[in-house]
Parts: structure tokens; C-alpha cells; sequence
């Protein structure tokens, strides 16, 4: 890996950690539980666009960890791994059948991200009780990824790409 693409992928998983960070000041969950804007996903969104897959994937999984190290616990670190896995393989997907941008991809990789995590917790938990949550998350996940995705899409042509 280049100098230039490792110095990219370290400000990338650093914008990542940020938003993390700012969208845990932003109390959201007060009337609902577990709803989160998503604004790392925009780095993801641009990363999975504009550098390779795999870069995008290491983004993403050192903001997880890092995440969870920093703020979060064990517990977190389950829930965020299992929706940023799945959602990222069905973002990858999604990409790669070249039928959504970027705002098709943010929405299903958000939907994803609150199923996974859904029956994370229910298999944690042993109980499917949780599944009634479901509808709630995926109606804020789609929200959430109009926004992130319109925005990843302006970045994305805004911004050049880079060398693969």
C-alpha cells in the first residue's frame, strides 16, 4: 500500500472515530431507543465509492473497535460488529450489481445494519420479543440513509477518485 493511500485510509477511519463521537453527543434515543443518525456511515458511503472494497471494509471495522475501545464495551462491540459487517456486505453487494447509488446503498446498509444488530440482540438475549422493534428501526434506518446517502453522493462527486 502507498504512503498516500495509508495516510487516506488513517484520516478516513479518524473522520470515522469523529463522528462517532459527535453523534454520541446527539441524544436521539430520548423518545426512541437506539436510533443514531449514522454519521459515520457517510465515510463508509464515500470510502466504498471512491477507494477498494477491502479499504473501505478496514474502515470500517477499525472504527467499530476502536469505537467500543474508547466508548463503548464488549456488549457494544457485538452489536456494532454484527451491523457493520452485515451491512457493509450488502452495501458491497448492492454497489457491485451497479443497480443503486450511493442513497439505495446507504438505505439498505442502514436497514442492515438495525436487522443485524435486532438479532444480535435477540440471540444475546434469548428472545425474539425484540422483533417488534424492527419496523421502528427500519423506518429511522431509511431516514437516516436518504440523508447520509444524498450527502456520501455529493461527496462523491465533489471529491475525484483515487488511484485502486
Amino acid at each position: 500500500m502507498k504512503a498516500k493511500s495509508v495516510a487516506l485510509t488513517g484520516l478516513l477511519i479518524a473522520l470515522a472515530l469523529i463522528l462517532s463521537y459527535l453523534e454520541s453527543l446527539v441524544p436521539l434515543s430520548f423518545a426512541i431507543p437506539g436510533i443514531k443518525l449514522g454519521l459515520p456511515n457517510l465515510v463508509i458511503v464515500f470510502a466504498l465509492y471512491r477507494l477498494r472494497p477491502g479499504i473501505a471494509a478496514a474502515i470500517s471495522l477499525l472504527r467499530v473497535a476502536l469505537v467500543a475501545l474508547l466508548f463503548g464495551s464488549a456488549l457494544s462491540l457485538a452489536y456494532s460488529a454484527a451491523g457493520a459487517v452485515c451491512s457493509f456486505l450488502v452495501m458491497v453487494l448492492l454497489k457491485k450489481s451497479g443497480r443503486f447509488g450511493c442513497t439505495g446503498v446507504s438505505v439498505a446498509g442502514a436497514v442492515t445494519h438495525n436487522l443485524a444488530q435486532i438479532a444480535t440482540a435477540a440471540l444475546l438475549l434469548e428472545t425474539s420479543a425484540l422483533a417488534w422493534y424492527f419496523p421502528v428501526l427500519c423506518v429511522s434506518g431509511t431516514a437516516a440513509g436518504v440523508c447520509i446517502g444524498l450527502l456520501s453522493a455529493l461527496l462523491v462527486q465533489r471529491i475525484p477518485e483515487g488511484k485502486k
